[in-house]
């Protein structure tokens, strides 16, 4: 990394921080369009930035360290999945509507079963766990078939809010029963279809770990100011041999995490094949991340149980980014086979 790029990331990260620090627990959608966090991987010519998905992580890292509640999850890869497209007119309107937020788009990784015939294309097929699915105007739908991606109005689906424990989180069930469509509502990937349909399950991993990296960070920093300010048998409870070594230890697995979580996001960034720095991460970081946060609420004595501490939000969430998009033991399975 030049140093001209580490300071407009730099400057990217404050101006999150700051934007988050004023929106408090939830983001509205407009002020993300309006910050140009939506069209950061947007080619200039559509109206976007035409940055890589490195910014769009430091974004995610910032929603994940102040446990914002966003659409910005589901935005990033709809973004992604949306430039790994063949150019069409269609594609590129939708690419300018969504960079400017008048149009809402939600990505389904499962595959669905697409099936021709002389009657026209019939959709059929059910995803959990969909990131800001509800609500959204429209929905991109993998196929399995052919390896191509399909356009959906949302409202032809059957869009079913998924209730989990973090609420910072919208997640959703979408299902097609032989939902009619335009031939025009398919379009293919650029490239290899399979290997652009796994460098967009790639990135969607990744993009949990960016955020999973920003939350145990930011119950790293707020343990270690705690434990400096309070006070157990006249001195800092940071003061103590047992707490030094946690926090410690909390350390070192931010510090792995990072390092790991970075590693991936150049891959991915850069298009080429990141699917063993995918697994390290995302195995790695979101297991972290619930580690680090159980030890926050550990550390942080009684207070740390309560609903007022906020610690519970970071844990439930930690929680959920370690089962979005891969276990850590799906993702050491995915390891191990390479040498098998």
């Amino acid at each position: 990394m030049t140093s001209e790029f580490a300071e407009s990331h730099d400057e990217l990260r404050a101006v999150a921080r700051d934007l988050l620090g004023k929106a408090g627990s939830g983001v509205d959608w407009g002020h993300i369009a309006d910050a140009g966090w939506i069209g950061l991987e947007i080619p200039e010519p559509l109206g976007g930035a035409g940055a890589s998905f490195v910014e769009s992580g430091l974004i995610l890292e910032e929603l994940g360290r102040a446990a914002a509640t966003s659409r910005y999850l589901g935005a990033v890869l709809a973004v992604g999945a949306l430039t790994a497209l063949s150019p069409n007119a269609s594609r590129d309107a939708l690419l300018s509507d969504v960079g400017t937020g008048s149009v809402i788009t939600a990505l389904v990784t499962d595959s669905f079963r697409l099936e021709r015939s002389a009657d026209g294309v019939r959709l059929s097929g059910r995803a959990e766990f969909v990131p800001d699915a509800a609500g959204t105007d429209r929905v991109l739908v993998i196929a399995d078939d052919d390896g191509v991606a399909v356009i959906v109005d949302a409202c032809r689906l059957t869009v079913t809010e998924q209730p989990v424990l973090d609420q910072t989180r919208r997640l959703a069930v979408v299902a097609a029963d032989g939902v009619e469509l335009d031939e025009a509502s398919v379009w293919q990937f650029d490239g290899d279809p399979a290997a652009a349909v796994q460098r967009l399950r790639d990135r969607a991993a990744v993009a949990v770990a960016c955020d999973s990296l920003g939350l145990a960070e930011a119950m790293l920093a707020a343990t270690v100011d705690y434990a400096s300010v309070r006070h157990q048998f006249g001195r800092p409870i940071g003061s103590f041999q047992a707490v030094k070594h946690a926090c410690a230890d909390m350390l070192v697995h931010t510090s792995v995490a990072r390092q790991l979580v970075g590693a991936a996001v150049s891959a991915v960034a850069d298009g080429a094949d990141a699917s063993v720095a995918t697994s390290m991460a995302k195995s790695y970081a979101c297991g972290a991340a619930v580690d680090v946060v159980g030890k926050a609420m550990q550390l942080h004595g009684g207070i740390g149980y309560t609903w007022e501490s906020g610690v519970h939000v970071y844990l439930k969430r930690a929680a959920l980014n370690r089962s979005l998009f891969g276990s850590p033991a799906s993702h050491r399975q995915r390891l191990a086979e390479r040498y098998a």
